[in-house]
């Protein structure tokens, strides 16, 4: 079949058949590290909250070994509160914004100690009143610990969607809230795990590889102007 290029006629959008080829073009690809980490066993509430805040504004390739180097010492809330911020920075120092992440940690990890007897409720009031918690974090928690149907949209998700045509938002924030209208449930969570891995070797942010990309002949390629 001959593959369409930009400006010409693109089939239906079909969200069924994207997310069955993406998920064979990600097959070989590094996972999101959350759900790595939460294939490895990491896969508490309080574990996927503290990988997902050494995460932000870190690589996956940095937040893997340095959530496994933390993980190695304390997992629980009670051991982490008995480690001291200087000690959970030494562990975390590979990361972005260490030192403020090492004191959030500690502090979550006390209030989930005394406050919820040392078990993270998955409740998304709760995790979201943590100070410097936001919606990606509390529902990539909920959807991969919890089992719950949320839509966690970073980056990737947000630039993916977009160029796609599904959506038209200007933040990730707006994304995860329009996919909630359009996207079928049964995707909620597995979105972010499919589009992370596939926005950042395949649907990149500049010269996405729309030449062998499986899902070309659906994407409008909104916004694409060169591309490999």
């Amino acid at each position: 079949m001959t593959i369409p290029e930009s400006g010409t006629s693109k089939l239906p959008f079909d969200i069924d058949e994207v997310v069955r080829r993406i998920r064979k073009a990600v097959e070989p690809l590094p996972k999101a590290a959350l759900f790595q980490l939460a294939e490895e066993g990491f896969n508490t509430p309080f574990e996927q909250l503290v990988a997902c805040i050494i995460s932000i504004r870190t690589k996956d390739e940095v937040t893997l070994p340095v959530s496994r180097r933390l993980f190695s010492r304390a997992r629980t809330p009670g051991e982490i509160y008995k480690l001291t911020p200087q000690e959970i920075e030494a562990l975390i120092v590979l990361s972005t914004f260490y030192e403020r992440k090492a004191v959030q940690i500690r502090e979550i990890a006390r209030q989930v100690q005394e406050e919820y007897g040392g078990e993270l409720p998955c409740d998304e009031q709760v995790i979201m009143s943590f100070a410097g918690v936001g919606l990606k974090c509390t529902n990539l928690v909920l959807g991969i610990a919890c089992g719950q149907a949320q839509v966690s949209a970073d980056i990737h998700v947000h630039r993916v969607t977009n160029r796609w045509g599904y959506v038209q938002t200007t933040t990730p924030e707006k994304t995860s809230a329009a996919l909630e209208e359009i996207l079928p449930e049964r995707y909620w969570v597995e979105i972010n795990r499919l589009l992370v891995p596939f926005g950042k070797f395949i649907c990149t942010g500049q010269l996405p590889k729309c030449s062998t990309c499986p899902v070309l002949v659906y994407c409008r390629q909104v916004g694409v102007g060169r591309h490999r």
